[in-house]
């Protein structure tokens, strides 16, 4: 189990939305406040490393005729309890993410994950690939959503950030942010869909040229050694 590697994998080289272009639907969608950004991270990490424990441990005997089918119900299953408990403890996230949260039983990153690792590796390893995964699920969703809010509105941290009553992180979407410029000179274009796709394209433009730049970097270090 090479810890660093998935740590990497998950974040950078392998990343879901960035090199993968999994879960594009609720990445696009719910990126307009950092409230929702945590939110929905949070959810994804919690349910991916649930479901990848489940699925690991139960490789072995599940048939392979219906296994999609079974980690399907397994997804649904801890999608639900998160749905809940949001419902009760954080009613605000709830009806910010609407149907999204439900969604995440069809969410390519859990379903992809559960196929391509937790069905062929050890408990550890794949709740790790379950934390690693999600967490930079998650950055993007926040680079995401500051850049958005930032460039729309000229806030930051809307729904999360209170300072009208003192400085503080509050959970119930009433946050009003910290305001950089003025609203009125906003690009409001960066709230609506459009903006999220022109977002989403640069961010992966940068990735992709990251490691090109890097792959390039490691070839030219081998030849020199060579």
């Amino acid at each position: 189990m090479n810890v660093k590697k998935q740590f990497k994998d998950g974040l950078i080289t392998q990343n879901p939305v960035l090199v993968q272009l999994l879960g594009m639907c609720s990445t696009l969608a719910i990126t307009t406040s950092l409230f929702n950004g945590v939110g929905m991270g949070l959810s994804v990490i919690i349910i991916l490393t649930c479901c990848n424990i489940v699925i690991s441990a139960l490789r072995k005997v599940i048939p392979n005729d219906i296994r999609i089918a079974i980690y399907v119900v397994v997804i649904a299953g801890f999608v639900t309890i998160v749905d809940l408990l949001l419902k009760a403890f954080i009613p605000a996230l709830s009806e910010a993410l609407g149907v999204f949260i439900p969604l995440i039983v069809v969410n390519c990153i859990i379903i992809g994950r559960s196929e391509a690792f937790a069905a062929k590796n050890s408990i550890g390893a794949s709740a790790l690939d379950g934390i690693f995964q999600g967490l930079g699920y998650t950055l993007v969703l926040v680079a995401m959503c500051v850049i958005r809010e930032f460039l729309a509105k000229g806030a930051f941290g809307g729904g999360m950030l209170d300072v009208a009553n003192g400085f503080k992180v509050v959970f119930d979407g009433t946050g009003s942010g910290i305001q950089i410029f003025p609203a009125q000179y906003g690009a409001l274009i960066m709230a609506l869909p459009v903006g999220g796709f022109l977002t989403l394209g640069c961010l992966i433009a940068l990735m992709q040229h990251l490691l090109r730049k890097s792959a390039q970097k490691k070839s030219e270090k081998k030849e020199a050694a060579e």
